[in-house]
């Protein structure tokens, strides 16, 4: 936006802050707020705390530091309230749940260590943060975020006190983590309709059962190594020789790689879905979905462990899911690979457009990096971190505000709440 469209917001923007820094104590401190939004949305290639403040008429950039990194304020419940604002007008399909890297130099900024880098498609020194969104097929919102720490720093004192980590913060796994997100949202009130994520969540068996105990449907990307058993297979139980432990019974055959198993059904039995329109036109492909039981030595001690749980023994069937698999039109062999736990009637159509819907968050992404400087903070303790991405949030929650519906109603917090049903303009 340029100055000029960063005025004529300026009301809009204001009712916007009210109500989602209500829980901000002073006065004060929610005005520094609205003035980092305005700095984060306004045109310009660098959304430092420096930059932003040479290019507000009203930056300060001393109490702009301030506010970041110093001020004790709570993200928590400004999150909260946007996530609470946000869903309704969404309407989401599903909530995707990824993870985004901040390459940086040194070994000060919190959570920073050698890490994969999916910004730069390496191993590099990065900060990784784990985030769920809301999605839909018209728009998608960051609903709460959670930093990943790593080994490293679980026991490095110096560091954790210099950057102010928490001391009950420690080294959580990324699957773990985005588990701990969703069960704080629906602490919120707020429950997925559906997860979908990519393979490095997908792959984990941990993950999906995580999701399923939970009673959350999901459709996860997995690689084309997970393996499985066909559906209608039947674990036997080989005869006890009346000694020793009594044998467990087990699937006779050996579990097939979904590549494998996809090759094996030829391309004559996948059939063509459209699940959006894009830019180019339809977006198209061959799909098949057929259900299966997930092998490999994790997930047969899940469901062994849950069976037990429930019935004090197992008669060794592993929980049957529906392998969708996709095979373009030119391709040689199949192109990508996902496992649901949908019930098992679920139309092909549907289970494609869930597994593709992740595209909205790639775009959020652009947005809240390249437009809003989520990965420009050049502090490096941990509340300056939070509150940059709580604050990178807000703005970009309050632009998909404008363009999904100028005059949208929403829940109005009980800050703000007047005596009589509102409309945020």
């Amino acid at each position: 936006m340029d100055a000029h469209e960063v005025n004529r917001a300026r009301a809009k923007l204001a009712l916007f802050v009210a109500d989602v820094f209500a829980s901000v104590p002073r006065k004060d401190q929610r005005a520094k707020g609205d003035c980092y939004l305005r700095g984060l949305m306004l045109d310009g290639r660098r959304k430092s705390i420096q930059a932003m403040a040479e290019r507000l008429p009203d930056g300060n950039e001393q109490n702009l530091q301030q506010f970041v990194n110093q001020s004790t304020w709570d993200p928590v419940p400004v999150r909260r309230r946007i996530a609470e604002r946000m869903v309704p007008q969404i309407g989401p399909d599903a909530w995707a749940v990824d993870d985004v890297s901040f390459p940086k130099d040194g070994n000060q900024s919190v959570a920073v260590a050698p890490q994969y880098c999916g910004a730069l498609g390496k191993q590099a020194n990065c900060q990784v943060a784990v985030s769920v969104h809301a999605v839909s097929d018209t728009a998608s919102c960051p609903l709460q975020w959670r930093l990943f720490v790593p080994e490293e720093w679980a026991h490095d004192a110096a560091r954790r006190k210099k950057t102010g980590m928490p001391q009950g913060v420690g080294h959580r796994e990324k699957w773990r983590l985005a588990l701990d997100t969703i069960d704080e949202l629906a602490g919120w009130g707020l429950v997925p309709p559906v997860v979908v994520a990519d393979a490095g969540y997908g792959q984990n068996a941990d993950f999906r059962d995580g999701l399923s105990e939970r009673g959350i449907g999901y459709v996860v990307a997995v690689r084309s190594d997970v393996t499985v058993h066909p559906h209608g297979t039947e674990p036997l139980t080989p005869p006890w020789s009346g000694h020793g432990r009594k044998p467990q019974p087990r699937y006779r055959d050996k579990p097939s790689p979904v590549v494998a198993l996809a090759a094996g059904q030829g391309r004559q039995a996948f059939t063509e879905v459209t699940w959006r329109e894009g830019s180019r036109g339809p977006m198209r492909s061959h799909f098949l979905a057929v259900r299966v039981r997930p092998a490999g030595v994790r997930a047969r001690r899940l469901a062994r462990a849950a069976a037990t749980a429930q019935a004090g023994c197992w008669n060794g069937v592993l929980p049957e899911v529906t392998l969708l698999i996709e095979w373009p039109e030119g391709a040689e062999a199949p192109t990508g690979y996902w496992l649901s736990n949908l019930p098992a009637g679920t139309p092909v159509a549907e289970l494609v457009r869930l597994a593709k819907i992740r595209w909205r968050i790639e775009h959020d992404y652009r947005e809240l990096k390249h437009g809003l400087g989520l990965d420009h903070f050049e502090g490096h303790s941990w509340a300056g971190w939070h509150h940059h991405v709580t604050l990178v949030t807000a703005a970009h929650a309050f632009l998909t505000e404008q363009r999904l519906a100028p005059k949208a109603d929403t829940a109005d917090s009980p800050s703000t709440r007047p005596s009589t049903p509102s409309k945020t303009c």
